[in-house]
């Protein structure tokens, strides 16, 4: 988490580090994941686990089961609190004003995911990958696994340009051209792709890019 960021960490990583420990035969990673296998990756449906429940799998006892059970609360808390602030993209604006805190003043790029329900309520932002100056590796793969993980009814992309300039590469064109065609084979529309700068934006849909 101290090297990569805790987006980088997968659930069942985060979950290994509450349990701090396994056993004998397994991991802390590879208890988490057992945890989440017996509620089919449904972070909603562990947290309606009791602590009885939870002790049920092998190397938790009561104290690491309170310690899960405390944090997936800490979490519905949050989510709860933030219900009142949810976020609606009805045009690139409204993209460029939600990933400005987060982008702005950056000496690198970085390339991010926005995923969004079927009303297209910002879900959640998720950081792909952050580089040099001069570019960023975006991952296919991770950015599908996100959204399907999540279960998103779409994508927006958003990377920035540290120099300032607005107009995307040849690389940006064939990165959208290939995530676009990947997502609609899997039902996942790529809504746009914003290229941000702390003066203005790209944007492919308003482009007719996509």
């Amino acid at each position: 988490m101290v090297q990569k960021g805790r987006a980088a960490l997968s659930d069942a990583e985060l979950l290994a580090i509450l349990l701090g420990s396994g056993t004998t035969k397994l991991t802390a990673v590879d208890v988490g994941m057992l945890m989440l296998q017996a509620v089919d990756n449904d972070l909603n449906e562990l947290a309606r686990l009791s602590i009885k429940q939870l002790c049920r799998h092998p190397g938790v006892g009561p104290a690491k089961a309170i310690t899960v059970v405390a944090a997936l609360e800490l979490g519905r808390r949050r989510k709860e609190q933030g219900a009142g602030r949810r976020t609606t993209i009805s045009s690139s604006r409204d993209i460029y004003q939600l990933m400005r805190p987060g982008l702005q003043d950056l000496p690198h790029e970085e390339f991010w995911v926005i995923l969004l329900n079927r009303a297209n309520v910002v879900m959640r932002q998720e950081k792909i990958s952050s580089g040099g100056v001069a570019g960023t590796v975006a991952d296919p793969k991770l950015i599908f696994k996100q959204a399907l993980e999540n279960l998103a009814s779409s994508i927006i992309l958003v990377h920035n340009h540290p120099s300032g300039n607005r107009n995307p590469s040849a690389a940006d064109i064939s990165l959208t051209k290939k995530l676009r065609e990947a997502g609609n084979f899997l039902d996942l529309p790529i809504l746009d792709h914003l290229i941000y700068t702390d003066n203005g934006y790209y944007s492919f849909a308003d482009e007719g890019m996509l």
